[in-house]
C-alpha cells in the first residue's frame, strides 16, 4: 500500500488522537475511516446530483410533471397504509 503524508497542526493531531482513543481505534485507522467516509459522501452526492439532472431532463423533454400537492397527498396516504390512486403527470403550466 502506498504511503501518503498528511500534514496537520499539533492541535488537530491531538484532537484526532483523542477522538480515535474514544472510538477505540488508532489515529491511523481513524484518519483512514474519516477519509473513506468523506469519499463515500462525495460519491453519493455526485450520484444524487446526476440522478436529479437526469430526472429534470426527463421532465423538460416530456413537458409533464405531477404537482407537489397531489404527490404529497398520495405519499401521505400510502404512508398511512391507505389505498391511494397514483396521480397522473400532466403538461407543465407555462
Amino acid at each position: 500500500m502506498p504511503t501518503t503524508t498528511i500534514r496537520m497542526s499539533e492541535s488537530l493531531k491531538a484532537r484526532v488522537s483523542a477522538a480515535a482513543k474514544r472510538a477505540g481505534t488508532t489515529p491511523h485507522r481513524f484518519i483512514l475511516q474519516a477519509i473513506a467516509d468523506k469519499t463515500d459522501d462525495a460519491e453519493r452526492r455526485a450520484d444524487f446530483d446526476a440522478e436529479a439532472e437526469r430526472r429534470y431532463a426527463e421532465i423538460v423533454a416530456s413537458g409533464k410533471a405531477i404537482p407537489w400537492a397531489e404527490m404529497r397527498r398520495y405519499l401521505e396516504h400510502r404512508l398511512a397504509g391507505k389505498r391511494a390512486r397514483r396521480p397522473a403527470a400532466r403538461k407543465l403550466a407555462r
